[in-house]
């Protein structure tokens, strides 16, 4: 009896995995070519927020192309969260390797996580730090760069990433702190929205703390020194 019912586990297991596996692949290859209208990590804040009863959450999100977003904003995201983005194929080893190495003498955790990473999580998964979400990440990792591409990720990254407390993507970040279109920021302005992403809960665009806008400044400088992102992307 035990046997059979061991039986029944594995097999209704690697069913499931299977209907998973094809699932998140039939996803990709969706928006490979279609807007990305909600995410995993936006159903994770909805969820949280309402959960905590906090009546005043309020998602804003617009998609975007990327031909409708402020090349300043590509180059300071770039500059501030990979800059080896157009070098690696999803993966920063020696970002990886440094991070092992920092994080072995009991240090606060420092992460290693490409754009194509965040991206990864940001679409199919959730936050948080667990063995289990970090190897979906990286098998998904590896389907975006297959089939959707540099161009494509970073859109899409633009478009998903959470700026703010129910902030997410560009356009949404760009009319609530700015008043104005993601095409229309300036170098200041994109450099700002991209001085957050580390902890955008923490970290705010209307009140820059110290850090923050030192960090502004260093994004500002790191824009300047790297290759113009979409000479890259063409």
């Amino acid at each position: 009896m035990l046997k059979l019912l061991c039986h029944r586990l594995l097999h209704w297991l690697g069913s499931l995995l299977r209907y998973c596996c094809i699932s998140a692949l039939g996803l990709v290859l969706l928006f490979a070519y279609l807007p990305v209208p909600y995410t995993g990590v936006m159903l994770e804040k909805q969820l949280q927020a309402w959960f905590a009863a906090q009546q005043q959450y309020q998602l804003r999100h617009q998609w975007r192309p990327l031909a409708q977003i402020s090349p300043h904003l590509l180059q300071a995201v770039v500059a501030a969260e990979d800059q080896k983005y157009f070098q690696h194929h999803g993966f920063d080893l020696q970002a990886i390797e440094k991070a092992l190495v920092y994080n072995s003498k009991g240090r606060k955790v420092r992460g290693a996580s490409t754009i194509s990473q965040q991206t990864a999580k940001n679409v199919f998964l959730w936050t948080g730090r667990s063995w289990l979400r970090k190897g979906l990440e990286s098998g998904l990792t590896v389907l975006i760069e297959g089939a959707w591409g540099k161009e494509r990720i970073l859109e899409v990254y633009v478009n998903s990433i959470e700026f703010g407390p129910g902030i997410f993507g560009a356009e949404a970040a760009a009319q609530r702190y700015f008043g104005i279109s993601a095409a229309r920021l300036n170098r200041q302005q994109a450099a700002l929205l991209a001085a957050v992403l580390p902890n955008p809960q923490r970290f705010l665009v209307q009140s820059p703390s110290p850090y923050v806008q030192k960090r502004q400044q260093w994004i500002l400088r790191q824009m300047r020194q790297l290759a113009p992102v979409q000479r890259q992307l063409r």
